[in-house]
């Protein structure tokens, strides 16, 4: 069908591809070891979609993905999604998740918090690993408990989520603690 289209794009952290319809963005790949591994992938999950110039929408949208992993402020929430085929509960999850501003993280249990009616914290991650949208839908800026990084089920893994991090300027680790800055032992008094 010509109405769905893809397209492989080089960024920061390697090749990424993105594959539209008529009703927006179908998905982003985070980059595999190659832009052909890449581009196979884009075509198994989006298998009707044909490698084509983008429109000037998909290209703005490329532009702004590859402005943020060098590092530029962008705000991707206005990007529009297709959404047809996701449950409510992801789509509320994944809109909560594009009001995370880049350079700042949540862990999944605030994201859990924030969704209520009995969310989990293993809810959130587990439809984040289903996430069709990554990058536009920022599932990176998720950490577990206590500022530790959890887990990524993008290629890459927790090397690629740590990487996009960094890039966004994000404060990852542990939170120090009251008295994380005091020696350990205080200096004996001369008399």
């Amino acid at each position: 069908m010509d109405d769905q289209g893809f397209a492989v794009f080089t960024t920061a952290i390697g090749p990424c591809g993105i594959a539209w319809g008529l009703r927006g963005v179908t998905g982003v790949q985070l980059p595999e070891r190659d832009e052909q591994t890449t581009r196979q992938r884009v075509q198994r999950r989006h298998p009707d979609a044909v490698e084509t110039p983008p429109p000037p929408h998909i290209r703005q949208t490329i532009d702004s993905i590859m402005a943020l992993l060098r590092g530029e402020a962008r705000d991707l929430s206005g990007i529009v999604l297709d959404m047809a085929e996701i449950p409510p509960f992801r789509q509320r999850l994944y809109a909560a998740l594009r009001g995370i501003p880049a350079g700042a993280t949540l862990s999944y249990g605030e994201l859990a918090a924030r969704l209520g009616e009995d969310c989990t914290a293993r809810d959130v991650g587990e439809a984040m690993g289903q996430n069709p949208f990554p990058i536009i839908v920022p599932c990176h800026r998720v950490l577990a408990a206590g500022g530790k990084v959890g887990g990524f089920s993008a290629p890459g893994g927790v090397a690629t989520k740590l990487r996009m991090l960094q890039i966004e300027g994000a404060s990852v680790g542990e939170a120090p603690t009251l008295f994380s800055d005091l020696p350990l032992m205080a200096p004996r008094r001369r008399r």
